[in-house]
């Protein structure tokens, strides 16, 4: 289902104030390149939560091959 559409419009990067944008389970921001984890469509937008874009992937990937 994904985060909602509203709630994507308003949403910024904590960090920089920058857009973010959803990519599979994190919303990205590419400035900081910092992912927050998204947990039953509700983003963690919480600065010492979120993991560097490429530690992101790494988990995104290890997380399919489980599926």
């Amino acid at each position: 289902m994904g985060v909602d559409k509203k709630l994507m419009k308003i949403l910024a990067c904590p960090q920089c104030k920058g857009d973010v944008k959803e990519e599979g389970m994190f919303l990205v921001c590419g400035n900081c390149r910092l992912a927050f984890p998204v947990l039953e469509d509700v983003p963690d937008m919480v600065i010492e939560d979120s993991w560097k874009l490429e530690e992101a992937k790494k988990h995104k990937f290890k997380h399919d091959l489980r599926l």
